[in-house]
């Protein structure tokens, strides 16, 4: 597949009201129920590598691992759900099978977009390490202290804030370069640079509607993580056709 260059003016955004990412779930939902089978595949494999983290949670190196393996798969399965979206907003037939086969005409862009990604996780990594080993000395607790003991109480309530803070903000950071990414490669087959650009536009340009979008994101995740991950089966796909519909209409078609 070959990669479009062209400049990000070549795609207006459209101002949308701040209520209208409640209709992108909508949206995403009916998307979901039509392509079932293969939208809970998605959300089985998500489920998978949540369950990695959940059970590894309490250790910064096996969460890093982990998460960051996410952050590499995560666009890849979005990009998936996206062409189902594409698919039937067109009217085209799609299952699994294609859609995987979609994923792979982009599959350098989206790389390069989750390689983004991933040095955004390890700079949390990182700085969450030092603060660690501000509290305790070391880079990392013994995995016997995170397995069978709380690695939080080692932990100052400013060191803990601290923590948290950071990676509210890298997240924050990483949900604006995501707004429309995977949706403008898939469609488009831009360069990862130039859906990255062109999100950073849609947040700062619809910044009330992104502010509940992204809201309702992290609800929604919490949601699943407290479901014992049975509500991410539906969830990630949810959010993933939901992003479709979040592109057709921030950016100008």
């Amino acid at each position: 597949m070959v990669t479009v260059h062209h400049p990000i003016e070549t795609y207006p955004i459209h101002r949308v009201p701040a209520t209208r990412p409640f209709i992108w779930l909508s949206q995403g939902w009916e998307d979901m129920l039509h392509h079932r089978a293969a939208s809970m595949a998605y959300g089985a494999m998500v489920t998978v590598l949540g369950a990695l983290i959940l059970a590894y949670d309490r250790h910064p190196f096996y969460l890093a691992a982990i998460t960051s393996a996410f952050l590499l798969v995560g666009p890849i399965f979005t990009a998936g759900l996206c062409e189902l979206s594409r698919c039937r907003d067109h009217g085209e037939p799609a299952n699994f099978q294609t859609s995987l086969q979609a994923v792979g005409r982009n599959r350098d862009n989206l790389l390069d977009f989750a390689r983004t990604l991933l040095v955004i996780a390890l700079t949390w990594f990182v700085l969450s390490g030092f603060f660690f080993y501000g509290a305790t000395g070391n880079l990392a607790p013994a995995l016997e202290i995170t397995v069978w003991g709380d690695v939080m109480r080692h932990l100052s309530d400013a060191q803990f804030t601290a923590y948290v803070v950071i990676g509210g903000i890298l997240a924050a950071v990483v949900f604006a370069l995501s707004v429309v990414s995977v949706p403008l490669i898939v469609d488009r087959h831009v360069d990862a640079r130039i859906a990255i650009r062109m999100s950073l536009r849609v947040a700062a340009r619809d910044f009330p509607a992104m502010l509940v979008w992204g809201a309702l994101i992290a609800g929604l995740v919490l949601i699943g993580f407290a479901t014992a991950l049975i509500g991410m089966l539906f969830i990630f796909p949810l959010l993933g056709h939901a992003t479709w519909h979040a592109y057709r209409e921030l950016v100008e078609q």
